[in-house]
C-alpha cells in the first residue's frame, strides 16, 4: 500500500490500514454528524462540506490512493489545483480547503489517523487565482484590429495602445483629461484609488497613436463641442467603463482570441510582460499604483507559470 522505501511513513500508518474508502463513506458520515451536532454548523454549510469532501475522495481514489493514510499534502494541493483549473472561484476553493482540513483534524483527534497532513497547508485567505494574461503575440494581434482609416478606429487604437503601454485601470483611463497627457515628455498622469496620483510612461507607440487620434479623430468626434476629457464617444460625450469593456471585447472577437478578456487583462499583461523582461518588482508596484507590494507579487507567480509552460513545450523531456 505504501512505498517500501519510505519506512517512516509505513510505520506511522501501520496501525491504520483499515481506514479505507468504503462506499458508504462511514467516516464522512461521522464527520458530518460531528459538524452538525457538536459544532452546530448550518445545514447549508454541512451540505457544502460533504459535497467538497466527496469530490476530494473521488479525486484521490482516481490517483490510486486506497486509504486515508496514504494521502499526503501534495494530494490535497493537486486536488485544489485541479478544481481551480475546472473554474472553481477563490471563495469555493477556500471553503473546500477548510472542509478538508477540518476532516483530517477530526480523523486525527478521533484516532483514525496518526498525523494530520493538512496542518502545514497555508490559510485559505492567502489563496489567489492567477489573473488571465495575453501573450505578446496576442497583444500585437489585438492592437492591429482597429481600422485606422476611420475616426473611431484611430481612437480605438489609441485606447488599446494606452491600456497596454501604461497598465492603467479602466476607471483611470476613462477619467483621463487632456491635461493629464504629456506627449512631449512621454508620460501620463493617472489618478488611482482614493485619488492617489502617479506618473506613468507612455511609450513611443502609444504616444504616436494618441497624437494621431488628437489630430485626426478627436475634433471630428467632438463636432465643435468642448470637452476636457481625452477620449470621446462617437456622440461627442465622455465614454464609460462599460463602453471600454465593449470595445475590448469587440476587438478580441475580431482577433479570434478565445480567452476571456477585459480591459483589466491588458493591465495584467502589461505587468507580466515587463516582469518577464527583467523589470524590478518595486518598479512594477509603482507603475500599477499598488499600495502593497504583496498585491504586485502575484505577477511573479504568473511569470513562473509561463516559464513552466515554455519548459514543457520545448524541453525534450518536459
Amino acid at each position: 500500500m505504501n512505498s517500501p522505501e519510505n519506512n517512516d511513513w509505513q510505520d506511522d500508518t501501520a496501525d491504520f490500514q483499515e481506514i479505507a474508502f468504503p462506499k458508504e463513506n462511514v467516516y464522512l458520515d461521522e464527520f458530518i454528524n460531528y459538524m452538525d451536532i457538536e459544532r452546530g454548523l448550518s445545514g447549508n454549510t454541512t451540505y457544502n462540506y460533504r459535497s467538497d469532501l466527496e469530490k476530494f475522495i473521488s479525486f484521490i481514489e482516481g490517483q490510486g490512493k486506497r486509504d486515508f493514510g496514504e494521502v499526503k499534502r501534495d494530494d490535497v494541493m493537486d486536488f485544489l489545483m485541479a478544481e481551480k483549473d475546472r473554474g472553481l472561484q477563490p471563495r469555493s476553493l477556500s471553503r473546500a480547503l477548510v472542509a478538508i482540513r477540518m476532516f483530517f483534524r477530526f480523523m486525527t483527534i478521533e484516532g483514525y489517523l496518526r498525523r494530520d497532513v493538512t496542518e502545514v497547508i497555508e490559510s485559505p485567505r492567502l489563496w489567489r487565482i492567477l489573473p488571465q494574461v495575453l501573450s505578446i503575440s496576442e497583444v500585437e494581434l489585438l492592437l492591429r484590429q482597429p481600422d485606422i482609416s476611420t475616426t473611431q478606429g484611430l481612437r480605438d487604437r489609441a485606447v488599446l495602445e494606452l491600456l497596454y503601454a501604461s497598465g492603467l485601470r479602466a476607471s483611470e483611463l476613462v477619467g483621463l483629461r487632456l491635461e493629464d497627457v504629456n506627449l512631449q515628455s512621454g508620460f501620463v498622469q493617472a489618478w488611482g484609488k482614493g485619488g492617489k496620483e502617479r506618473i506613468v510612461p507612455l511609450g513611443r507607440k502609444a504616444a504616436k497613436a494618441i497624437e494621431e487620434y488628437l489630430e485626426k479623430a478627436r475634433p471630428l468626434l467632438l463636432k465643435r463641442k468642448n470637452s476636457p476629457h481625452l477620449f470621446i464617444s462617437r456622440l461627442g460625450k465622455l465614454f464609460t467603463r462599460g463602453w471600454l469593456w465593449c470595445l475590448v471585447k469587440k476587438y478580441i472577437m475580431m482577433a479570434g482570441i478565445k480567452k476571456k478578456v477585459s480591459p483589466h487583462t491588458l493591465r495584467h499583461s502589461f505587468a507580466t510582460h515587463i516582469l518577464s523582461q527583467g523589470a524590478d518588482l518595486r518598479v512594477i508596484q509603482e507603475l500599477l499604483g499598488h499600495s502593497n507590494i504583496g498585491t504586485t507579487q502575484i505577477y511573479t507567480h504568473v511569470d513562473r507559470d509561463r516559464l513552466k509552460e515554455v519548459h514543457r513545450k520545448f524541453h525534450p523531456r518536459g
